[in-house]
């Protein structure tokens, strides 16, 4: 068992009979009444992010969690195929344990898949790709210098704001995180 002072971000904890990571936490003591951490905690099945208030030092149950390498298939509408790199098992993941940076998954890139037992509970993906600009609006000379941005399909189906000066064909970098463009990748 753990504390609150145990607490970090990214610990998983099983609260009120489920899984849960903490995305925030902080330590309170107000004036004269008892100290308490507050945090934000995402349930790990379905997604949702609520604010939990526990006493100082109350214990919880840390849970630990066994990561593997697994290589991403494809998507079948439903869920996601991943491929154990060392036994060659098909596993299917939701898209709720992969998060938004699902959309910037290739075939055969390589991502972390935390596991609890056999139940995969989280995805680790990198945090920056590489994708090629499959369709945009196609650039001007001059445009390179505004901070204007417009709207690229890249090849897994995602969209992306880019800069002006970006065309079809062209390999972008972008951020798994929050989908921001960071650069152009020179070949």
């Amino acid at each position: 068992m753990a504390t609150t002072a145990d607490f970090r971000v990214g610990m998983v904890i099983r609260f009120n009979g489920e899984l849960h990571r903490i995305d925030e936490y902080i330590h309170r003591t107000p004036g004269n009444l008892r100290a308490f951490v507050q945090a934000k905690l995402r349930n790990l099945k379905s997604g949702r992010v609520t604010e939990s208030r526990f006493r100082s030092g109350e214990e919880v149950e840390e849970v630990r969690l066994e990561q593997k390498a697994f290589t991403y298939l494809y998507h079948d509408g439903a869920s996601y195929q991943f491929m154990d790199k060392e036994s060659y098992e098909q596993m299917p993941v939701s898209s709720v344990a992969l998060g938004d940076g699902a959309k910037f998954l290739r075939e055969g890139e390589t991502v972390q898949l935390m596991m609890v037992g056999m139940d995969i509970v989280a995805c680790e993906i990198p945090f920056n790709v590489e994708l090629k600009v499959v369709e945009t609006v196609p650039g001007v000379k001059g445009d390179t210098a505004s901070g204007a941005t417009k709207p690229a399909k890249v090849e897994t189906g995602a969209m992306v704001n880019v800069p002006l000066f970006i065309n079809e064909g062209d390999v972008i970098r972008v951020d798994t995180r929050n989908g921001q463009y960071l650069e152009r990748v020179k070949n």
